[in-house]
Order: structure tokens, then sequence, then C-alpha cells
């Protein structure tokens, strides 16, 4: 009777903990969805959009799986065009296609994708090669926050699938209103803290632009930026903003 009522209580515990980490794990699932779906949702599958960032005219066609994410600059009274699509990375000058090596390919096709990425945010975070996971919450400027990390898959997860973000969404509107991420330097290991500013709906799609800041403390978790940034203990480096916003539906009616 002993051991089996051990027995008993040992199973129970273990349901107990398999069921916190399903709850946990649906949680994180759940705000993601819920922030996408304020954000935009389903416009951002059927939709052409165009913006300038730093002088360079950036353009990204979604429709039902398919995507065509360019960027188009002139240097030295050159056209350069260059194009991350289903069927690869292309550049162009002067409307020539050009050749590159596979290492210069993946560095303009990284570099067209980043801005890309951050531009739709939080639109993304459902691709399958990404891990969302519940880590806590936090009150940030008396705004109470989820703490949702992600991670990528290798298979899938690009070129810097190492790279690992930690989101701050906002707990009444579902918003995230700040980001932290991490990525890997020659000399080791570098990390970004960004705050959301400047918030717009253009039909129907959430963008923003964000203030970058850099860590004084190399060594601080990324969890803990926010933390920091409170304490105005965080260098800021740059603005992120994204100009002249145009987007149109692609979805059939």
């Amino acid at each position: 009777m002993l051991r089996f009522s051990v027995l008993f209580i040992c199973m129970f515990f273990m349901a107990c903990n398999s069921r916190s980490k399903s709850e946990v794990e649906q949680s994180a699932q759940e705000i993601i969805d819920k922030s996408i779906e304020v954000s935009g949702g389903e416009l951002f599958k059927h939709s052409r959009i165009g913006f300038y960032f730093r002088d360079t005219y950036y353009t990204a066609d979604r429709n039902a799986g398919d995507f065509s994410l360019s960027r188009i600059s002139v240097k030295n009274g050159d056209s350069i065009i260059d194009i991350l699509s289903n069927e690869g990375f292309s550049r162009f000058i002067n409307n020539k296609f050009i050749k590159l090596t596979d290492s210069l390919g993946q560095l303009y096709s990284s570099s067209v994708n980043s801005v890309h990425y951050f531009s739709v945010l939080p639109y993304g975070l459902n691709d399958p090669a990404v891990n969302k996971r519940y880590i806590g919450s936090e009150k940030i400027l008396d705004k109470e926050y989820y703490l949702i990390e992600v991670s990528f898959n290798a298979n899938g997860g690009g070129e810097d699938y190492e790279d690992v973000f930690v989101y701050w969404i906002n707990k009444n509107s579902f918003e995230p209103d700040y980001l932290a991420y991490s990525y890997a330097e020659t000399d080791g290991t570098g990390m970004r803290f960004r705050s959301a500013y400047n918030r717009r709906i253009v039909n129907g799609l959430r963008f923003v632009d964000y203030l970058n800041y850099d860590p004084a403390n190399p060594n601080l978790a990324l969890k803990d930026l926010a933390q920091s940034y409170q304490n105005k203990e965080l260098k800021l480096i740059s603005k992120i903003e994204l100009d002249t916003i145009q987007v149109k539906s692609l979805k059939m009616k």
C-alpha cells in the first residue's frame, strides 16, 4: 500500500509538471498569435509593402506562400536591385543580372531579409523554423509585459539561425513594444535592445520605428536588458525608421 501511494504521488506530480509545461508552451503560442492578429494578421499574407529605409527603397510582395523581397538603391550612378524570393537571391546592376559568389550572395540575401524581417514584426514569428517559449512577465515604465523567447531551427532558420530574441508583449494591447536579440560576432556575441515608437497603421498593417540600443555590459542576459533600459544604462546607437510606407492588398476580391 505504501509503495502504491508513493507511486501514485509521483505519477500525479509528473502529470502536473507535464500539464504545466504544455500550458506554458501553449500560452506562448497564443500570445504570439494574438500579437500577430492585432498587428494585421492575415492581411500580411496577401500584401505589397513599400518603404524607404536609410535612402534605400524596399518592396515586399507576399501572396499565398509566394514572396519577393527587394532592395533598390543607386550607387555611383548605377542602379542596383537585389531580390530574394522563393527561387533564391538575384542581383541586377543597371538591369543586368550579376553572377555572385556564394558568400556574397548569402551576405546580400541576409542583409535584404533582415530589413524586411524587422519591418513587419511580429509577423513571421509563426514560421515553421521558429521556436517560442514563455519566460515570464515584467513591468516596464508602469506597463505589464509577457516575455517570449524566440529561437530558430538550423533547418529553415537561415544563416543567422543561432540568433536568439526576447519580445516584450504588452499585456493590454498585445503589441511588441520592446525586443532584444543576440547575434554572433567574430570576437564573441553581440546584443541589441530596441524600443518601438511612432506606431502607425497603414491599410490595416501595423508599423513602428525603433530606438536601437547597445548594452554597456556584454555579460547581461537578454531578458535583463529591459531593466538596464529603465535604469538608463543602455547606449543609443541608431534609429530604425521606415519612411513613405505604402501598402496594397494582393488578395483577390
